[in-house]
């Protein structure tokens, strides 16, 4: 099942990406006078399960769910969680990202944090700041979580996830590497596009082998695989749980294969005004953003 949350010219509110339709869950809910969750970030909160869902559409009449269908080309899709707890990252969590700065992968997670204001959807702009002179790109898939889980174990981790989306860790490398920690230059507004959707864990069976491929302007930079992964998914939320208490609707951003601009051969290729960046992963979509100088306010 993959989830959106969209906004057309008469509503904003969420549903399931099916194909080139997507169905409005709280309208349809509605017209079988049913009780639903008013937003996707309560639906996860909720605790809502899969089943009940489908549920929902298997019993609804032919005709209501026509009217809760929306041409996916009358929706603008939007970032699947919104206002995240917590955004948090995961640093040379693969193994040829590492081999590409001539460094060995880490003994435990390496994180950081971004905050919730650096969340854009599909299709939005990666606002780059008129001073930052090497905008770099990361495609990663991202955890969001779907119950609270605190001190878990690898063996439950898989029980406390809801699903996965791709997360593009937008960084200003000048900064970044002048700082010496992470923090400024991941942090600018824009640097976390999200989505186009958030894959349940039902229909991605194995997140331990998903392609994960990057295009700036049609040219190809990542082709990996989550196979490369230092720490796989169900070894991050155990780590991190043992660190923090992880909520609903967090967002773990698992780390970034290699082929990323700083690291291009035989000199690096940073993001430009007007430069279109494509990020595939395998069971949940492509996540399309373009890049925008920032304009000086007069």
């Amino acid at each position: 099942m993959k989830l959106v949350r969209f906004s057309s010219s008469k509503i904003k509110s969420y549903g399931i990406l099916d194909k080139d339709q997507v169905i409005c869950l709280p309208i349809l809910a509605k017209m079988l006078e049913q009780p639903f969750p008013a937003s996707l970030e309560n639906l996860i909160s909720q605790g809502m399960e899969e089943p009940s869902i489908e549920h929902l559409i298997q019993n609804a009449p032919r005709t209501s769910l026509g009217k809760a269908m929306l041409p996916l080309g009358k929706v603008k899709l939007q970032a699947p969680i919104a206002m995240p707890p917590k955004i948090i990252c995961l640093g040379l969590n693969y193994k040829d990202h590492a081999a590409e700065q001539g460094k060995n992968p880490p003994d435990e997670p390496v994180i950081f944090m971004k905050p919730h204001t650096t969340i854009i959807g599909p299709n939005e702009n990666i606002v780059k700041p008129k001073f930052v002179k090497q905008l770099d790109y990361e495609a990663e898939l991202a955890i969001v979580m779907g119950k609270e889980a605190k001190n878990f174990s690898v063996n439950d981790a898989k029980s406390c996830i809801f699903g996965y989306t791709i997360l593009n860790d937008v960084s200003a490398r000048d900064i970044q590497f002048k700082d010496k920690q992470w923090t400024r230059g991941k942090s600018f507004d824009t640097f976390a596009p999200t989505g186009p959707c958030i894959t349940t864990t039902s229909q991605i069976k194995n997140p331990a082998n998903l392609r994960v491929c990057t295009w700036v302007n049609k040219e190809p930079r990542q082709n990996s695989n989550t196979q490369n992964m230092v720490f796989d998914v169900f070894e991050i939320v155990h780590h991190l749980s043992c660190v923090m208490t992880l909520k609903p609707c967090d967002i773990i951003a698992t780390g970034t294969p290699a082929g990323v601009g700083f690291a291009m051969k035989p000199k690096p290729k940073f993001l430009h005004d007007g430069d279109d960046i494509e990020i595939e992963i395998e069971g949940i979509g492509i996540l399309r953003n373009k890049v925008l100088e920032e304009t000086p306010t007069p």
